[in-house]
């Protein structure tokens, strides 16, 4: 195991001076993460710490028999840390019944996790927690970041597959302003490509949501991807 995993094992385990020493040493990784979030009204030294917590967070987090390399891991981890806050505290504000379900669902998945050793599938999550696919994906939605890339949809694609990129897992820092492009989308566009690609949905579950037909669907999509394609040629 290299010098750096055995850090983060260390930190993992509870060594104070192994955490206080992995943050130094990601300190970039960190920084990369906060600067996307400046202009929000949020002091950066503040975002900053909560990136650090975000951080923490994902090394108490990460499997290493799991074969992910840390910093796809923890990029996320950092950014929903800062996202959270911005909700809570900033502009996005969410109902306490979602709160509620999504503290429900969050201890659902930690459950699962543990009982699986992997992710569990939104097909087992929704049998465990007793919800349908589209109920969790609103919750999912209104109170998570999404967190990976290269999640695949109920049929088989993956938004870095179909926006045609192949970067390495640490380009993926350098291109997390993606998540921003997919803000900046309209509403309907940003609602498919987020169910479509981070919540796995199929067009027939995602149409269901958006109470609009699979067809209308499917073109929100080609037009909300063909936006984020030109956002990478930028």
């Amino acid at each position: 195991m290299s010098a750096a995993l055995e850090l983060l094992r260390a930190a993992q385990e509870g060594d104070r001076e192994a955490c206080e020493q992995a943050v130094v040493e990601n300190n970039g990784l960190i920084w990369s993460v906060v600067r996307r979030y400046y202009g929000r009204g949020v002091d950066p030294e503040d975002l900053y710490q909560l990136g650090c917590l975000g951080f923490l967070k994902a090394v108490q987090g990460f499997d290493f028999s799991y074969g992910t390399c840390f910093s796809t891991y923890a990029v996320p981890k950092i950014a929903g840390e800062i996202r959270r806050f911005l909700r809570d505290d900033g502009s996005i504000k969410v109902g306490r019944s979602i709160r509620e379900q999504a503290q429900t669902l969050y201890s659902i998945r930690e459950r699962l996790r543990h009982q699986l050793g992997r992710e569990p599938l939104l097909s087992e999550l929704s049998e465990a927690a007793g919800l349908t696919p589209e109920e969790i994906a609103r919750i999912d939605l209104a109170t998570d970041a999404p967190e990976s890339l290269q999640q695949e949809v109920g049929d088989g694609l993956t938004l870095e597959g179909v926006l045609g990129t192949e970067a390495p897992e640490e380009g993926l820092v350098e291109r997390i302003a993606l998540r921003e492009a997919i803000d900046g989308l309209p509403e309907r566009e940003r609602m498919t490509i987020l169910l479509r690609y981070f919540k796995g949905l199929t067009q027939e579950q995602t149409a269901r949501i958006l109470k609009v037909s699979q067809v209308q669907v499917s073109r929100l999509e080609r037009r909300g991807l063909e936006r984020l394609r030109k956002s990478f040629e930028e």
